[in-house]
């Protein structure tokens, strides 16, 4: 099982983002370096990609506020 988490490294401050969409279903079979959901910051839009092959697990949903290093989902 792989996490999908909020990249610590994405922006500089200890700002908190918020998921705004999620771009594959729940139980979709995605390869690593698909694009999975999207979080804005600060009026910027970042993209999440998957680590590793598998199947997602969506664990946070839109509108949800989310950190650094949070846990979005997993792929199994």
């Amino acid at each position: 099982m792989t996490d999908i988490t909020v990249p610590a490294d994405l922006w500089e401050d200890d700002s908190q983002a918020v998921v705004t969409a999620w771009l594959v279903d729940e139980g979709a079979q995605v390869q690593a370096g698909d694009l999975l959901a999207e979080i804005m910051v600060a009026k910027a839009q970042y993209e999440i990609t998957a680590a590793a092959a598998g199947k997602v697990r969506i664990g946070r949903q839109i509108d949800d506020v989310v950190s650094k290093g949070d846990v979005l989902g997993t792929i199994d």
